[in-house]
């Protein structure tokens, strides 16, 4: 009997996520040039509920899309603590993985970005407390940064156990294995080249 075969991410991203993300540059470069008129209508055009469907078919609960193969044996326990990557280290996988999750290929926006916007437009982008009260392509695009080898199994804070992620795709993934989730291993792949996306840095 043979096994699924692995697979890149646990849902490839909907085309409207990509347009969300060309609606958001656009709002930035819409931002900058002085037209808050515009930047404001593109910021609510990105805030699609498709996208937020999307998000919550993958991290939430009971999701179809995320399955896991328990594993047998006793789990190898941490090595060395657990660290967070500091900013330098952050910004060098971001630049490494050129904004893009290493999983699915989404574009993604650090959250120090996204607050800066929340606060220029806090109507158009809103961030509640709940999932249902954010952005949605905020929300789907939201960066993060995950050891591929888990700690809990062994896996260390170094650049090369690292790599960026979308949100859906970290919460989705947590602590388990790639084996245990049936996920092709992301360093195996080429970073996503795009010269066109920043992350949305240059806002300001």
């Amino acid at each position: 009997m043979s096994s699924a075969p692995l697979k890149r991410c646990f849902r490839e991203p909907i085309p409207e996520i990509f347009e969300a993300a060309r609606n958001l540059d656009a709002a930035v470069t819409a931002h900058l040039g002085g037209d808050r008129t515009l930047a404001a209508e593109l910021f609510v055009r990105a805030n699609n509920p498709l996208i937020w469907e999307w998000t919550d078919s993958i991290w939430g609960k009971k999701s179809r899309f995320v399955s896991v193969t328990k594993t047998h044996g006793a789990i190898a326990k941490a090595k060395v603590p657990l660290r967070m990557p500091t900013s330098d280290l952050r910004q060098q996988l971001l630049k490494r993985d050129g904004y893009h999750c290493r999983f699915c290929g989404l574009p993604v926006i650090r959250p120090e970005i996204r607050r800066r916007i929340v606060k220029a437009y806090p109507r158009e982008v809103p961030w509640g407390r709940t999932n249902y009260s954010q952005h949605a392509a905020f929300q789907a695009m939201w960066a993060q940064y995950d050891h591929v080898v888990p700690h809990s199994h062994g896996g260390t804070n170094d650049a090369d156990n690292l790599v960026v992620t979308c949100a859906p795709c970290n919460y989705g993934k947590m602590a388990y294995t790639i084996e245990q989730l049936g996920l092709l291993d992301p360093r195996l792949s080429e970073p996503v080249a795009s010269s066109s996306w920043d992350g949305l840095e240059r806002f300001r």
